[in-house]
């Protein structure tokens, strides 16, 4: 792997664990310590690292930075990005607040789980990942995958149904 194969490579998947850590909770700056502490370790160990499963390991190292930084902090957090909801010009106002407030209403209950169905569920529905791929990025089995999505999914309903406003 050559080095601008490597830099091709790295650029969009470092993006993408990016946004995929905040996702998760992790802060905008902590994101970006723990992409750049990825980078690292995968130009270390770039060698043993077997090309084909390149992807997965990224994943794997960020999220295993990301809970250590959450076990040392002893609390799991989430930074809402600003100007996410920006109305699109054929968008009534009522219909971009009700929008917002469905948003803001899924975070909330996403901060609610615990942190491994947080994950599942924003590897499943928003990265749109299979479930072999969650199983690969995560090392387990495909079945406890979809047994583990199947209860954060019980979860989210339970939270999201059953909440007072």
């Amino acid at each position: 792997m050559g080095p601008g194969h490597l830099e091709q490579l790295l650029q969009p998947k470092m993006a993408e664990i990016r946004r995929y850590l905040i996702r998760l909770g992790a802060g905008a700056a902590d994101a970006e310590d723990i992409v750049q502490d990825t980078v690292y370790k995968a130009l270390l160990y770039l060698e043993a690292i077997d090309e084909r499963k390149f992807s997965a390991w990224l994943y794997k190292v960020a999220i295993n930075r990301y809970y250590d930084l959450c076990r040392r902090q002893r609390r799991f957090h989430y930074d809402e990005e600003p100007g996410d909801y920006e109305a699109s010009e054929v968008e009534l106002p009522e219909e971009s607040l009700l929008r917002r407030e469905q948003q803001e209403q899924i975070e909330r209950v996403l901060g609610m789980l615990n942190p491994l169905h947080r994950q599942l569920i924003l590897m499943k529905y928003e990265m749109e990942l299979s479930y072999r791929e969650i199983a690969s990025l995560l090392g387990i089995s495909e079945g406890k995958v979809k047994a583990s999505l199947y209860r954060a999914r019980q979860q989210f309903q339970h939270y999201y149904g059953g909440e007072d406003e």
